[in-house]
């Protein structure tokens, strides 16, 4: 509409030839901005909101339509963060556009600003209409254990998942292991109880902790909270693996 402001949003960096966010060779935006605080976090620099670059979804559909040709029938756009539903309302205009373009769009979140109240609820409604795929993070399926992991709730978080699987979107689930925090037999158990639930779960990734991202936080002050803290073995990667039924996953579709 003429006269109106175009809407921007806050971006913490590009990736062109992401293999890791989704299916196929993905265009990777990552948002700033977000409210969790991960002892794992590799990318603390996103957490400021306002630390970005501002762009239009169409400047940034220009600079991903430059790959495209490299995405063949699966890949597409993945938006990662940070948190991206902290800035819901340019994420929905940049989908949309995505979707108008016949691009594969998909979600990277950890869910922390959802809820079922107003105004976000029905945002997030008309957000899922222009969204392929939701790639969600669960750090924790204990809630205790996940306060002193990220310093939030996992209530809201759980219930998303919930609800996405009551709509039918699809999801890809991601759990981080850190050894000592999330890798206990016990919390993976649990955590595999409440995944079998849902009915919309394509796919179970176990991503193992790493401390690549530890020299962010002490550019930026801050005290690495899992220091001397190291990346788990590969036979509790498996183990994780094997107890989240990640391999199955893969192929089921309900």
């Amino acid at each position: 509409m003429k006269g109106q402001k175009e809407l921007t949003g806050y971006i913490h960096s590009l990736e062109s030839f992401g293999s890791v966010d989704g299916p196929g060779v993905r265009y990777v935006i990552f948002m700033s901005g977000c409210a969790m605080r991960c002892q794992f976090c590799h990318n603390p620099d996103t957490w400021n909101m306002h630390s970005g670059t501002q762009y239009t979804a169409d400047e940034l559909l220009a600079k991903a339509r430059k790959y495209r040709s490299y995405w063949g029938s699966e890949g597409g756009i993945t938006v990662s963060g940070g948190e991206p539903l902290l800035q819901i309302d340019f994420l929905t205009e940049l989908f949309r556009k995505a979707k108008e373009e016949g691009i594969h769009t998909a979600l990277d979140t950890s869910g922390n600003p959802f809820t079922r109240k107003e105004p976000f609820f029905e945002k997030f409604h008309e957000l899922l209409k222009y969204t392929d795929l939701i790639l969600l993070d669960i750090k924790h399926i204990d809630e205790e254990q996940h306060r002193i992991l990220t310093g939030c709730t996992n209530s809201n978080i759980l219930d998303m998942a919930e609800y996405l699987s009551e709509v039918g979107k699809p999801v890809w689930i991601r759990h981080v292991l850190v050894p000592g925090r999330s890798d206990k037999d016990e919390y993976l158990k649990k955590l595999d109880i409440f995944l079998q639930k849902l009915h919309n779960v394509e796919k179970v990734e176990v991503l193992p902790y790493h401390t690549l991202g530890t020299y962010k936080w002490k550019e930026l002050g801050l005290t690495y909270p899992l220091e001397g803290v190291e990346p788990p073995s590969e036979e509790r990667v498996d183990n994780a693996r094997r107890l989240l039924h990640a391999e199955d996953e893969e192929t089921k579709k309900e």
